[in-house]
Parts: C-alpha cells; structure tokens; sequence
C-alpha cells in the first residue's frame, strides 16, 4: 500500500512539473521586433561584462576604507537617509 501512494505521488507531482513547464514564460509581441530591441539584446552581455570586470572592482577599490571614500568622494548609498534618521529633529 505504501508503494501504490508513493507511486501515485510522484506520477501527480511528475504531471503538474511537466504541465508547468508547457506554459510560455514571455509572450512575443510587436514591441520585441523594433530594432533597437534587437540592438539591446545584443549588447546587454557586453555592460553585464563590463559590470563585473572593470565596474564592481572599481568599486571595491574606492569604498574598500574611509580614506580611499574621502579620496575619491565616495559616499555609502543612502548615506544621507541615514544621517537624518540618526540626529534628532527637535
């Protein structure tokens, strides 16, 4: 009997993983023929690249202490959001 439900169990859950993956994951439209589109799409991989190997280190170098942020200006993101919600307003 055990087998029977453990056998009924993954034919149901087999079936509803391979009826999920029959449904489309983006709809094409008109909007994806603009040649623009077909230019971006081509050069996504390139600023994704440029990203990791040149921008993310470049990062890394400047916050990397406070003496490089002073240097090069740097400031953590939301750095005034948090400078205000720590003072008192009174």
């Amino acid at each position: 009997m055990k087998r029977l439900i453990a056998s009924v169990s993954l034919v149901a859950v087999l079936g509803l993983y391979g009826s999920a993956l029959a449904v489309p994951k983006d709809e094409y439209d008109d909007s994806q023929s603009n040649p623009l589109r077909i230019a971006a799409y081509l050069l996504n991989p390139v600023g994704v690249g440029l990203e990791y190997v040149l921008f993310r280190p470049f990062h890394a170098l400047v916050s990397a202490n406070d003496t490089t942020e002073k240097i090069f200006g740097h400031g953590p993101h939301g750095a005034e959001e948090l400078r205000s919600l720590s003072t008192p307003s009174y």
